[in-house]
């Protein structure tokens, strides 16, 4: 992201990032709500078939954001998610994220009861306060 010899932070990038991301998507129109949520999904996958696929249901924001305000953990499935999601904002929201795929127990429960990694995962995500 950085030119040769040039030290950005990591703020910097993420910057810069949402411009390329913002110039990319050119003249494609989002309503404001949603606009944030595409382009963290872009920038957490490179996947810019996010913003011509990705379909919101009414009111999806506000309740998320409602969710997120009211001390909840967000879960997500892969370390890649997990490295998207903003801890800081969230945090300030009163909400924490977590992964549990990688987790040593996960993987030996999962190899142990010849599960996927992911159903075991999902399984602690479960047993979370609030679940």
């Amino acid at each position: 992201m950085s030119t040769q010899g040039e030290k950005m932070t990591p703020r910097e990038i993420e910057a810069r990032s949402m411009a390329i991301i913002a110039r990319e998507l050119g003249d494609r129109v989002f309503p404001p709500e949603e606009l944030p949520v595409v382009k963290r999904m872009i920038h957490t996958t490179a996947d810019f078939d996010y913003a011509d696929n990705l379909r919101f249901s009414p009111g999806a924001v506000e309740a998320g954001l409602a969710a997120l305000k009211e001390d909840c953990t967000l879960v997500t499935d892969t370390r890649m998610a997990w490295s998207g999601v903003n801890k800081r904002a969230l945090e300030g929201l009163g909400g924490r994220a977590a992964c549990f795929i990688d987790d040593p127990q996960v993987a030996a429960q999962a190899a142990q009861r010849e599960e996927t990694r992911s159903a075991v995962a999902a399984e602690r995500a479960a047993q979370l306060p609030g679940a």
